[in-house]
């Protein structure tokens, strides 16, 4: 068995224990709430950051570094004394104990709580083929974003090497698969790179003649906002050199391209060593375990039915938001996870005080926005349809709001003033690590855990996990399969993933 740490929630006083279950906008967004209330916060997660995702193509295309996207936890919460944070992957729920277990390479940690709040976001869906990832990795971390900077970057780099025009064609040919707002953002962005950043800095190749194509099996781009907003989003990235290829789903991948079925049943091979995967979300796992322990259902997402308060049923303590839900069919954006986080808070406190509970959870739509190119966006407010110049510096404000502290709202500005208004890149540094680093990481997840187990105690809990993650891959396996049969499933469209 591993190495097991027992911990309770907070600073280690007698009130109120609240556990929150990630970093990104519920979890974050709901520890802060509670800020000065009589309870006491761990919020428990994977990464030491809190990650603005909606930013991650501007990493992985150069224009923002890391740090300006993903501030670190611990600075962000720092004066919040009532709030600790601890670093671990939650393995497990037991709702009966009231306990969280976590565990970082091969250390065990088991938190009780007396509220729990679980905003364990979303993972990238490969619609069952998850070997996929391995040569299309999608957009969901800042190892993704990384890793998609040294393929975009050093594909460049190879052509520059190649010898012939076949290997030429086949490195300067960038697909992206999912024509939601990321996979929008992430081709104009690239085809920028390709026609403005890049075309004078090689001497062998044109890069002006790259070609980006955008996948997707919808009928039309960006299907949230609407056919209008949709059509003319598809002739601008048409008027920046990108191919939109629509009714196309991809069915294999390699290293070296891809294959794709249109919907006339025929099937055509693009070769193209870069492969961006921005088809579809999956809910996280914990969806899963909380469902088995509740009988709550899920859908095809993995997403948990929740009372109308966000609540599980039969647990009123237990609280869910964001990506996991599923609930009056709201989308998978910030603002669901932000508003439905405070909403969370502010019932807990109410709890605390002794004061009643607060009408159902309603969620108050601010609209979705994406980005086309440097001076062009479409907006849908309500039922306003903004698109243009206007639209982008609607865009440009709503996202200096978002962004996490003072001075990463200075610096991302300016590196846009020199993105968007010059033509250079301030982040175009990349290795060959970045790019194999996963892979690697992998491979060696067994020895680097050992390193910090004691003897003898790993091998049992990590064959445990393992199990666990291969019996859910295989659910989810088998409910593709299902789908597939009965004629149900598509490329699925991402929702809009910037704020709302």
């Amino acid at each position: 068995m591993a190495h097991v740490t027992t911990s309770t929630a907070g600073t280690g006083t007698d009130r109120h224990k609240v556990v929150v279950i990630g970093s990104g906008f519920g979890g974050l967004f709901g520890t802060k709430a509670l800020r000065g209330a009589d309870v006491d916060v761990t919020m428990i997660a994977k990464t030491t950051h809190h990650l603005f995702q909606p930013l991650l193509y501007q990493v992985a295309t150069g224009i923002l570094s890391e740090g300006e996207i993903a501030p670190p936890t611990r600075e962000v919460l720092s004066s919040q004394k009532n709030a600790r944070v601890l670093l671990g992957e939650v393995t497990d729920i037991d709702l009966d104990a009231r306990t969280v277990t976590s565990q970082v390479l091969g250390r065990e940690t088991v938190t009780s709580y007396d509220s729990l709040l679980v905003a364990a976001g979303s993972t990238q869906s490969y619609f069952g083929n998850d070997g996929f990832a391995e040569f299309a990795p999608g957009m969901k971390s800042i190892d993704d974003a990384l890793e998609l900077r040294g393929r975009i970057f050093g594909a460049f780099e190879l052509a520059e090497l190649a010898e012939t025009e076949e290997e030429i064609d086949r490195l300067l040919t960038f697909v992206v698969v999912g024509a939601g707002p990321t996979g929008v953002e992430m081709a104009g962005q690239i085809a920028e790179l390709a026609h403005r950043t890049l075309h004078r800095d090689f001497r062998r190749i044109n890069t002006r003649t790259a070609r980006v194509i955008l996948l997707d099996a919808a009928s039309q781009v960006l299907p949230p906002f609407g056919e209008k907003l949709g059509r003319k989003t598809k002739k601008e990235l048409e008027e920046l050199g990108i191919e939109v290829q629509l009714g196309a789903m991809v069915v294999d991948v390699d290293e070296r391209g891809l294959e794709v079925q249109d919907k006339d049943g025929s099937r055509r091979r693009i070769n193209a060593v870069t492969k961006i995967w921005a088809a579809g979300v999956a809910a996280s796992p914990l969806g899963r375990t909380l469902s088995e322990q509740t009988g709550a259902a899920l859908d095809r997402a993995g997403r948990i039915s929740v009372n109308p308060d966000l609540t599980l049923p039969g647990h009123p303590e237990v609280f869910v938001v964001g990506d996991m839900i599923n609930l009056d069919h709201l989308p998978g954006v910030a603002q669901v996870a932000i508003q439905g986080a405070k909403y969370a808070a502010e019932e807990i406190k109410n709890r605390v005080e002794g004061k009643g509970p607060q009408s159902p959870f309603k969620y108050f739509d601010k609209g979705s926005m994406a980005i086309i190119s440097r001076f062009d966006a479409v907006a849908m407010i309500g039922k306003l349809r903004i698109s243009g110049f206007i639209a982008w510096l609607m865009w440009l404000g709503v996202h200096l709001v978002y962004i996490t502290g003072f001075k990463n709202r200075v610096t991302a500005l300016m590196h846009w003033a020199v993105s968007f208004i010059g033509r250079g890149r301030s982040e175009r540094t990349t290795t060959e690590q970045q790019i194999f680093a996963r892979a690697a990481l992998s491979r060696l997840e067994h020895g680097a855990a050992e390193l910090v187990s004691p003897p003898g105690e790993y091998d049992e809990r990590q064959a445990e996990i393992e199990e666990r993650r291969r019996a859910e891959l295989e659910a989810r396996a088998a409910e593709e399969c299902r789908l597939t049969d009965s004629g149900e499933r598509g490329t699925k469209q991402e929702e809009p993933a910037v704020p709302r």
